[in-house]
């Protein structure tokens, strides 16, 4: 052992874990607001010194928890907002959402530090395995109970070159690489210390070459309006509000000179698609002759029940719908409860809220073609945070569309974040996205992921922006994450052979 594992050896169980929380913490500093990626070459080294020190995999599991915890404790405390819009009805599950969140989640960390403990050399091969089974367990997260792969080691890059290398490797190989490099600096040796700055610079240097490459433009300009009514969600819904914001959107979509297109955001009107004909003609009148493209609800009478769907409409200029898609991917307890009907036979009056009805799940991601427009992937809200859910039968679009209620997740980290994971999917797909946030941030974003144009979080206002062009199709658009779970499984593999012990001590520190 180097003397840092050494030190850590001594220490008792609970002083290890505390400081396993606190390396976990730390990492959260990487992800956006404030996005310094620097701090993982500080946070993650002691990690790899407490997994060395572990005395058994069981050790070692709890270490991967407790450091997973503090992570995303820290990344992800905005998701008690949610729960404080309606304080007197949700605001009792505030804490055990952050803490539920936390540590289950946590788990995904666990795992591969328990394995890594099982089955690597310490040394170089233990470093390779464990970053190997955390991007694993990333990619795992990415899809278990529908998934949530938020605050990947991904996204600490976005405001740096590096981000551009998703374009060709995808959030997860990128993840992968972040965590190798990070973890070098803890084997002390020259030669670690030149791999993790060689990574860097790899990264750096190759982003750097791509953005600086001339972007294409469109043949055809296309002027797009987004709008952000600044709709606190407390106030939305309240009897008054509602028609207040809806003229809102109405003034700032009719401003002069009218764009082509006007995109409102997540569930911008009070009313229900096909509910309200001459409210949809009025809206559609303000962004004549362009069209309008909004968030709205809609619903279907069946002998079962009305089923209610969080949509996306596009409008022609009469209020017609020309095309209308269904959110596919919902939110868990936020558009609907899981196990509803085993919660419901507790009969308990406390979890009474989460017994009534959701939304229903669309049936998959759609291409979005009109006259006039050129054909677009419309997202909702989350689904802009699922790398793999952006391929639509119908083709490859030629820009992106997210609309959200940002409102949800408050003014602190939330909604950068979200904003974050967006602009990685338009480096990976090599598509410009638009994207209309009720609060904010509104923003059109680029094909490499640059934001071109913005409207602050909380501001009230109209942003015109000419649609960027989108680019070839990436390397990770063609070919997905095939080949990124390809290198990490014979990476891990490679990591526990037997004959490659040879190759890996004569690496060793």
């Amino acid at each position: 052992m180097i003397a840092p594992e050494r030190r850590l050896a001594r220490l008792g169980p609970s002083a290890r874990l505390a400081l396993a929380v606190a390396c976990g913490a730390v990492s959260a500093l990487a992800q956006p607001p404030v996005s310094w990626p620097i701090v993982l070459f500080a946070a993650l080294p002691p990690l790899l010194w407490l997994l060395d020190a572990a005395p058994r995999p069981r050790a070692a599991f709890w270490l991967g928890w407790a450091a997973g915890a503090g992570h995303f404790a820290a990344a992800l405390f905005w998701i008690v907002e949610p729960f404080l819009v309606e304080p007197e009805v949700y605001g009792w599950m505030a804490p055990f959402a952050l803490v539920g969140m936390a540590g289950g989640l946590a788990l995904f960390w666990a795992v591969p530090f328990a394995l890594a403990r099982a089955l690597g050399r310490p040394g170089l091969a233990r470093l390779l395995l464990l970053a190997a089974l955390w991007t694993l367990a990333d990619y795992a997260r990415s899809r278990v109970l529908t998934g949530f792969p938020w605050g990947l080691p991904a996204y600490a890059w976005v405001e740096t070159p590096v981000a551009q290398t998703a374009a060709f490797l995808g959030p997860f190989a990128l993840g992968l690489l972040t965590l190798v490099a990070a973890l070098l600096p803890a084997l002390a040796t020259r030669r670690a210390l030149l791999a993790a700055l060689a990574l860097l610079a790899a990264g750096w240097g190759w982003g750097a070459w791509r953005l600086a490459k001339p972007a294409p433009q469109r043949e055809t300009p296309l002027l797009v309006r987004l709008v952000q009514p600044n709709a606190r969600q407390e106030l939305k819904w309240q009897p008054g509000m509602e028609q207040l914001f809806y003229e809102r959107h109405l003034a700032l979509t009719a401003a002069q000179p009218r764009p082509d297109v006007t995109i409102w955001s997540e569930t911008a009107v009070p009313f229900v698609l096909g509910h309200a004909p001459e409210l949809l003609a009025q809206s559609a009148a303000a962004a004549a002759p362009g069209r309008l493209v909004l968030g709205i609800r809609r619903v279907e009478q069946t002998p079962e029940g009305d089923r209610w769907f969080n949509s996306l409409a596009v409008l022609d200029p009469d209020g017609t719908p020309a095309a209308v898609y269904d959110k596919h991917h919902l939110v868990p307890f936020g558009e609907y409860i899981p196990f509803q009907r085993a919660i419901a036979r507790l009969g308990l009056p406390a979890l009474a809220p989460l017994t009534r009805g959701g939304f229903t799940p669309g049936d998959g991601p759609h291409l979005v073609a009109v006259p006039g427009l050129p054909p677009f992937l419309p997202l909702i809200c989350y689904e802009a945070i699922f790398p793999a859910g952006l391929r639509a039968p119908e083709g490859r679009p030629e820009w992106l569309v997210q609309v959200t209620n940002d409102a949800w997740f408050g003014e602190a980290s939330g909604p950068w974040q979200h904003l974050a994971q967006a602009r990685m999917r338009a480096i990976e797909q090599g598509l410009p996205l638009a994207r209309a946030a009720n609060t904010g941030v509104s923003a059109m974003i680029d094909p490499f992921g640059r934001v071109v144009a913005r409207l602050g979080l909380g501001e009230t206002g109209a942003l015109d922006t000419l649609l960027p062009a989108p680019l070839q199709p990436t390397f990770y658009a063609r070919h997905g994450d095939f080949w990124t779970l390809t290198l990490i499984v014979a990476l891990a593999g490679l990591t526990v052979w037997p004959r490659s012990g040879g190759f890996f001590l004569k690496l060793r520190r």
